[in-house]
């Protein structure tokens, strides 16, 4: 039995080999996993000397020879391949291990590797025949079952085969993903270039759905480093869910896009079904989540709670005080805390997390395609916004009027949130049309926005939704303008006595 053996993840190597060729396996090596062989006294044959052929080209040629490729490719069970092998003194090859460069985390051209994923295609290709390994975590199960059995069997060949060409697909994806990024030339990045090659690689299992009849996973993009999630701690409760997942990344970065807002010292966010429905701003972590709490306690039980600050004890009290949350997502949680949670919210996930990364593109599937759009960003800052009445807010309210926009940009249009002195209290969001939104939003806050600010994710055709914010009783609106009638209803703002501001840019939310 021979193995070809040419890694660059070396983790792992020389027990592999030391344990074949302690089974009676010739192992088959070049470049730099020889070199690790020899250090470690592994016998070992170098592929020059089974080629004939010395490394070329810097090692860019070395295993790109008809006596290593022959070897892997050839179908023992076709007379006709076994007398070509005859002929030309080529021995069969039983097992390749290689893992190719590690092009996502040092991309360059260099780094494009040819023979490793021609070695690695070429054994997965042939896995009737020959075992492919491009992991070293497989290393253990591939030596177990060749003490056991003599041989690897058919089931496991056909599993690595998938791993190794997954392997090799998402290799080929980085080099894409990285030349539509300007590659070697630095070349202008290509945001929607002419494909998208996506290799997602499972990295969590979900407990269900967005209903409990429903598989789910958590994917990641191959390459793209890691996110938030993957470096989060889960501190007890049971696993997450599809909506936990989808619930927790929005309350998460929702909250560190209003945090700091007006020099507050500290934020809190809940969010219900991907909408918000408490967000506030406070001197301390514990005022900001009771203030969020405030808003809607009937809509923040079963939520997700997002915290700007540590959570000691105090925190954590206030926290199980109130109505249960499915998750708490915080920068840290004191071990006190943990316990408190254990004790009174064992269902309640609570995770220590870093900030959330940004995204570069979004993706939504739609009628067996994808629609691909740059995310939403805050693009026009507060400065560059415009007052379009005779009022002005007052220097003490931009911060609300900040607070309301952002809140309202992540909320499902259409959307009116309604904030005052950094607390939000209404929030009006999925509607179809704005009049209704802005009445579901008033409704909510009963009068606790009155002298606030009204924010409206997009403009106002008609002056139909500004009265109906205005009936809210706040004294500043802002929405991104645009409308033919942008003049009409800034009329109608001046006639109704209250501010104005249009920022320039719309958030739809779908």
């Amino acid at each position: 039995m021979r193995a070809l053996i040419s890694v660059y993840d070396k983790t792992g190597l020389t027990a592999l080999a030391a344990a074949l060729v302690d089974l009676g396996w010739e192992v088959v090596s070049s470049g730099g996993t020889s070199r690790a062989l020899l250090d470690a006294g592994i016998a070992h044959r170098e592929v020059a000397d089974v080629t004939g052929a010395p490394e070329m080209l810097g090692g860019r040629v070395k295993t790109l020879h008809p006596a290593i490729h022959g070897g892997i490719l050839a179908d023992r069970s076709r007379p006709s391949h076994r007398d070509d092998l005859a002929a030309q003194g080529i021995e069969p090859i039983d097992l390749v291990v290689c893992n190719l460069y590690p092009f996502g985390a040092e991309p360059s051209i260099e780094m494009i590797d040819v023979g490793g994923p021609t070695m690695v295609r070429a054994a997965a290709k042939n896995h009737d025949h020959v075992a492919v390994v491009v992991d070293p975590a497989d290393y253990g199960e591939v030596l177990d079952e060749v003490r056991r059995e003599g041989a690897i069997g058919d089931a496991t060949r056909r599993r690595l085969a998938r791993a190794a060409f997954a392997h090799t697909a998402a290799y080929d994806a980085a080099i894409v993903a990285w030349l539509d990024a300007g590659g070697p030339d630095s070349a202008p990045a290509e945001l929607l270039p002419p494909s998208v090659h996506l290799t997602l690689e499972r990295c969590a299992s979900l407990r269900y759905g967005e209903n409990p009849h429903q598989h789910a996973a958590r994917y990641r993009i191959a390459g793209a480093g890691r996110g938030w999630l993957d470096d989060a701690v889960q501190h007890g409760g049971r696993e997450l869910s599809y909506l936990n997942v989808f619930d927790a990344d929005a309350a998460w970065r929702l909250l560190h896009e209003v945090a700091g807002i007006g020099g507050a010292a500290a934020a809190a966010v809940i969010v219900k079904h991907a909408n918000p429905c408490g967000v506030a701003l406070g001197d301390s972590a514990v005022e900001a989540y009771g203030r969020a709490f405030a808003c809607d306690p009937l809509s923040a039980f079963g939520g997700i709670v997002a915290l700007s600050a540590h959570v000691d004890l105090a925190l954590a009290q206030v926290v199980v005080a109130n109505a249960l949350a499915d998750v708490l997502v915080a920068p840290s949680i004191s071990d006190e805390a943990v316990a408190l949670f254990a004790a009174r919210r064992k269902n309640m996930r609570a995770l220590s997390a870093p900030p959330p990364e940004p995204y570069r593109v979004a993706y939504r599937q739609v009628g067996g395609a994808m629609l691909v759009q740059e995310p939403d960003t805050f693009v026009a800052a507060p400065e560059s916004w415009r007052v379009a009445t005779k009022l002005a807010p007052a220097p003490d309210q931009w911060a609300d009027v900040e607070l309301a926009w952002k809140v309202c940009a992540r909320t499902s249009s259409n959307a009116i949130v309604l904030a005052r002195d950094g607390q939000v209290f209404g929030v009006g969001c999925g509607q179809q049309n704005r009049v209704d939104a802005a009445a579901l939003a008033a409704r909510k806050a009963d009068g606790r926005a009155a002298g606030g600010v009204g924010a409206s994710d997009a403009f106002f055709p008609f002056r139909d939704g500004l009265d109906a914010v205005v009936d809210a009783g706040v004294s500043v609106v802002v929405q991104p303008g645009g409308s033919l009638r942008d003049d009409e209803v800034a009329a109608a703002a001046d006639e109704r006595g209250v501010a104005m501001v249009m920022t320039g840019e719309r958030h739809f939310r779908h």
